[in-house]
């Protein structure tokens, strides 16, 4: 039996409560102006991490049915049209739908039988995704999203834990992203200590860039 990813679950539990902490007193103009991410309002990324909570719970139900669903409903193009048609509401709604949707995900967290962890969903490319990975996908939703939002955290704010889980991954993605086969050496011989800084390395994108941390 696939153990219950407690540690995850704790962790998302924590992000949740910071990020609606951060986002007490958000004004309609806080939620009307351009976000970190190119082309989203403050509005458009808090409505994607509603729908994005949704998401998961959906993928979670789905499982303890016995069933494989698809993180959103008619793929990536129904979920972006979800993200802009709630982006202009207005910052209180906005805020009591992020709390609502993080809230009913956590109670489901909480009384989800242990079998379901053994499940799996689609993600919103289409990649199968396991159900015991998806409270670190939450969780990380959270934290990159909250800094996203231009708001006051930013990633120096990170959790040491949340960063012990994420860094050995991005680490890990590194051969993937960088084409070129000089800036390959050089970053590891930098890594073996043989070599000074790499300075600025050529990166390709991580897992669609940024808005797409939920693939």
């Amino acid at each position: 039996m696939t153990t219950r990813p407690d540690d995850d679950i704790a962790g998302a539990v924590a992000a949740h409560a910071r990020l609606l902490a951060n986002l007490e007193g958000l004004t309609d103009s806080d939620v009307a102006r351009p976000s970190l991410l190119p082309g989203w309002t403050v509005g458009h990324v808090l409505t994607h991490l509603a729908r994005n909570a949704d998401s998961h719970v959906r993928m979670l139900e789905g499982a303890a049915d016995g069933r494989a669903v698809e993180q959103y409903p008619g793929g990536r193009a129904a979920r972006e049209a979800a993200i802009d048609a709630g982006a202009g509401r207005a910052a209180g709604v906005l805020v009591d739908d992020v709390r609502a949707a993080s809230w009913r995900l956590e109670g489901l967290w909480a009384t989800v039988p242990d079998h379901v962890w053994g499940g799996h969903a689609f993600a919103a490319d289409g990649a199968r995704r396991p159900c015991v990975r998806l409270p670190f996908h939450r969780w990380r939703e959270v934290e990159v999203h909250q800094v996203d939002l231009g708001i006051g955290p930013t990633w120096d704010d990170w959790p040491d834990d949340y960063v012990a889980r994420e860094l050995p991954r991005v680490l890990a993605s590194l051969p993937h992203r960088l084409p070129d086969p000089a800036a390959r050496r050089r970053l590891t011989a930098w890594l073996l200590d043989r070599a000074p800084t790499p300075g600025a390395l050529d990166l390709g994108g991580w897992e669609g860039g940024p808005g797409h941390y939920d693939r």
